[in-house]
């Protein structure tokens, strides 16, 4: 009898069985609250458990419940706790706990896409690519009673997100309690993470003297929109000279040096696309910088792979579109970081549910047909 409610529902709608498959593989609760035990912290479990906070917030992130109150009240016999014990478990969860979570359910979503083969192929062989870029969570209302007095909309944090896209899912997170801090004083984090044979694709931000050589000196790579304020020079008998064209331009490139805090002397490549058209921000000329080999990567693929920078924009947008992931009601840091890595984790979910189509019914089909359904389908879960 199960048997043939089980298959009506995967007859009608298998997307949302797959999803619902890889939630309870993923985040069951009896695993959630294993994991929380193990990681250290300084917070404890008293009444409420770590998976029922995170159910309440996961139903406000893929949209079943328009806040943590409304949510609460639907699963009231649930949680053995006061709303009130609730938004104070939030507001206490430190962003290392939730950068730990989406490493989590990133590690555990790679094992499962590896297994179904359904990796993307790699932007480029021989290396592991690693797409950085910033996300700023926007002004929270003034509905908390501190932050009544302040007149400027309360930014509750910011993050700088990690995606790799061969496996197309956020892998890491990097998240700060600071909505207007720098997102370059949260390189250094970023820096310890480098590892030997990967290659990291950024934006101008993150062009700073001490990251591109701390990743150099790690034996890993980089291409990196170049920064007015980065000091180089070019190598002694270097010009600049025509590389090729491209379908959005013309590349020319020239060796340069940079010398790192050390005094270290690093011969990088100066790739410089000249557009067609203007960028969004009136740029006609892009500079980047790496130290990949010519053979592994020509001027012109440097510059294609830095077009694959849009990849983890187009995420951001995704997150935005059909994930709450940017709560204005939570003016918490804490809180409002937690609810952007539970967004990551459900497009972790969703990156997971395609790699298995992909699988089997091959990459370009998925992207040409499927793609624009997949969060219609989830939605039903």
């Amino acid at each position: 009898m199960l048997d043939e409610i089980f298959d009506a529902f995967v007859e009608a709608s298998p997307a949302s069985v797959m999803a619902r498959g890889l939630a309870e593989r993923l985040l069951h609760p009896e695993r959630l609250d294993a994991w929380f035990e193990r990681l250290e912290s300084s917070q404890y479990t008293r009444e409420l458990l770590f998976s029922s906070v995170f159910s309440l917030m996961s139903q406000v992130v893929c949209g079943s419940q328009r806040s943590i109150n409304a949510a609460y009240q639907a699963a009231r016999e649930e949680v053995p706790t006061s709303v009130v014990a609730v938004y104070d478990k939030l507001k206490s969860i430190e962003p290392q706990t939730s950068a730990e979570l989406v490493r989590y359910a990133a590690g555990e979503a790679r094992t499962l896409i590896e297994g179904l083969d359904g990796a993307l192929a790699p932007l480029l062989p021989g290396y592991r690519i690693k797409l950085l870029d910033g996300n700023c969570l926007p002004v929270s209302e003034h509905r908390l009673q501190e932050l009544r007095a302040t007149s400027a909309g309360p930014l509750p944090g910011k993050s700088l997100v990690v995606l790799d896209p061969a496996l197309a899912l956020p892998i890491d997170v990097f998240p700060c309690e600071d909505g207007h801090a720098q997102e370059r004083s949260l390189l250094e984090a970023v820096l310890d993470t480098v590892a030997p044979g990967e290659l990291w694709i950024g934006d101008r931000n993150f062009c700073t003297n001490g990251f591109l050589t701390g990743i150099v000196n790690r034996g890993s790579h980089f291409i990196l929109r170049e920064h007015k304020k980065l000091a180089w020079k070019p190598v002694a008998g270097s010009a600049l000279t025509l590389a090729g064209k491209t379908a959005t331009g013309s590349v020319r490139q020239q060796k340069v040096e940079v010398v790192d805090p050390q005094g270290h002397v690093h011969v990088l490549r100066r790739v410089e696309l000249t557009l067609n058209q203007a960028t969004r921000d009136g740029d006609r000329t892009i500079a980047l910088l790496t130290h990949l080999p010519a053979r592994a990567a020509p001027a012109r693929k440097v510059a294609e792979l830095y077009r694959e920078r849009w990849t983890i924009e187009t995420a951001f947008q995704e997150l935005a579109t059909h994930l709450n992931s940017e709560i204005q009601t939570l003016g918490y840091p804490r809180a409002a970081l937690f609810g952007f890595c539970v967004a990551l984790i459900a497009y972790i979910v969703m990156a997971v549910l395609k790699a298995a189509m992909r699988s089997m019914h091959g990459a370009q089909t998925i992207e040409a047909k499927v793609d624009p359904i997949v969060k219609t389908e989830i939605d039903r879960v």
